[in-house]
């Protein structure tokens, strides 16, 4: 018999079935992970650099040592593959070879399936030893930077800046304490190069409540060169942004908010008639006699106002 579609395999112990229901979609998904790997050709720079990335990027980051013979641009199969093991989205791959020497591959991956992939070469490189200084603890969530025109004009920049952000980005917190804000990682786009810095804050004292702020570099400390890219098309790249329903905020009628944030509301109310409005009881307003008479003649009784001793 002819099989007209894909054999759904039902889990047989409970331990197969908590891991299916783990990889299953879920409305809130779980921080990115990303597998840095070196490709069946490297150099020591890049084997030092992806070791600092993923320094940069612990614990939510898998360390390959192993040598990977692949060229992700030709053929990224055995990448999908080691994502659909390690449950990753985002991957680094590092490779050296006399046409692209020192070359990095940032991506990320979409239903197990390459989404962007661009490739970036190293010019140059200072690692996290070189630079003798304090280091901020591991999984501290960076603070990133971006400046430049082309992130704002250049398409594949765009792309570039969102895949960074993306890959640096950190699991999603609620709330930051002012001393949790103590590593910046500023990306600068500037002729043709992308510079990559790492440094570490420093609470100064201001005299004030508001501490004085020092930037401090701690390496690793990166100049890059746009090289090659494979971008998703747009209508993959809205799929993979598309959010269910149920996440999407309930519209409010009757309520808007200007660029500030400010929240205004506004409330519907039958017309009223101000000019039988009784306001407070003074002498220079009570009613003369002949107006009382006038509103017992209309069919109104005049309404007697009670006073307190």
């Amino acid at each position: 018999c002819l099989c007209t579609g894909p054999v759904v395999m039902k889990p047989k112990t409970k331990r197969s079935k908590r891991f299916l229901e783990n990889r299953g979609p879920k409305l809130t998904e779980d921080v990115k992970s990303a597998m840095i790997m070196k490709g069946g050709n490297t150099s020591q720079m890049v084997t030092q650099a992806l070791k600092d990335i993923y320094s940069l990027k612990k614990p939510n980051a898998v360390l390959y040592k192993k040598k990977n013979i692949t060229r992700p641009f030709e053929d990224s199969t055995s990448l999908e593959f080691f994502s659909k093991k390690t449950d990753c989205s985002l991957f680094l791959f590092g490779s050296h070879n006399k046409k692209r020497p020192n070359n990095f591959i940032f991506g990320r991956l979409f239903d197990f399936h390459v989404l962007d992939m661009i490739e970036l070469g190293i010019e140059k490189y200072v690692s996290l030893s070189e630079i003798k200084t304090n280091k901020c603890p591991e999984g501290t969530k960076p603070m990133l930077v971006f400046a430049g025109e082309p992130f704002e004009t250049d398409h594949e920049y765009k792309r570039l800046k969102n895949l960074l952000i993306d890959f640096f980005r950190g699991p999603t917190v609620p709330a930051v304490r002012l001393s949790g804000l103590e590593h910046v990682l500023h990306f600068t786009a500037l002729d043709g190069k992308i510079f990559m810095r790492s440094y570490r804050c420093l609470l100064k004292k201001s005299g004030c409540r508001t501490p004085r702020i020092e930037l401090e570099e701690i390496g690793p400390s990166f100049d890059f060169v746009l090289r090659r890219t494979h971008l998703a098309s747009e209508d993959l790249y809205k799929l993979a942004h598309k959010q269910p329903k149920a996440l999407k905020p309930k519209k409010k009628k009757n309520i808007s908010h200007d660029a500030f944030g400010t929240r205004f509301g506004r409330v519907h109310m039958q017309k009223q008639d101000l000019s039988k409005l009784r306001t407070r009881k003074m002498k220079g307003l009570r009613k003369r006699k002949g107006e009382v008479a006038a509103e017992e003649q209309d069919g109104q009784a005049p309404k007697v106002a009670k006073v307190e001793s």
